[in-house]
């Protein structure tokens, strides 16, 4: 199969990845936005390209398949957290819920100009080399001695890695319809568990999400959808 790419605005398209669904073979446009992918009958190609829309389509199984134009949509940016006063629309349900994503205290600090602080407020977890190298110097740091007996310190470790986790879980599940993963594949109930899954199979998604970059955390999910499916049918079995 060969053809081309351009975006909504007939500008050719290149770096776009070309996936054979069905083979699991993969392409690349080149600056031209030209294209070609090897497939057969009723094979299904998507195609991939951060900040615009996906696109997918099967192969015909005559083999008379055309030379492709592929248009990709521009997915429109999102600025993060602009909070919008709104007249209520006499909906209870839409007006609770726009009530409920109101951040009381962010809507505080921006009126009397409070500064953020940086960061998670947690406690610092003690670590060994700042116990034993005041140690060394005769001093010593009871505190957090007894954090590293105690287990203290590791405890913490581990509870703030899991909240970090959850919070990115969270932080794409409210951006992300489930319909999304259910379509793909992945079942309602499982979406949660998908996502920690695609962390680690696709590390970038996290590094994405840190970065709150919402395209990237697509593109990148999407690569972990079939190797969580394939997980989930070997678990069946």
């Amino acid at each position: 199969m060969s053809g081309k790419i351009k975006d909504d605005n007939n500008i050719n398209l290149g770096g776009v990845t070309v996936i054979n669904i069905t083979s699991d073979v993969k392409s690349q446009s080149n600056s031209m936005g030209e294209f070609s992918i090897s497939a057969s009958g009723n094979d299904e190609l998507r195609f991939v390209k951060e900040g615009y829309e996906r696109v997918s389509g099967k192969v015909l199984l005559n083999g008379n398949n055309p030379f492709l134009l592929v248009t990709l949509i521009k997915i429109p940016e999102t600025i993060e957290e602009v909070k919008v006063s709104k007249k209520p629309t006499g909906d209870l349900e839409t007006d609770s819920r726009l009530a409920a994503r109101e951040n009381k205290g962010e809507a505080v600090r921006d009126a009397v100009g409070l500064p953020q602080p940086e960061g998670k407020m947690r406690e610092k977890p003690a670590e060994v080399k700042q116990v034993l190298l005041p140690m060394l110097l005769g001093q010593l740091n009871v505190q957090g001695a007894y954090d590293l007996i105690s287990g203290k310190a590791r405890r913490q470790k581990r509870q703030y890695r899991y909240d970090d986790l959850q919070e990115h879980i969270k932080w794409i599940r409210d951006r992300v319809e489930d319909d999304y993963f259910v379509k793909a594949g992945i079942p309602q109930e499982k979406i949660s568990e998908f996502i920690e899954f695609s962390f680690g199979a696709k590390p970038f998604v996290r590094t994405y999400v840190k970065a709150k970059n919402l395209s990237g955390v697509l593109l990148k999910t999407e690569e972990a959808i079939p190797l969580y499916i394939e997980r989930l049918q070997t678990r069946k079995q």
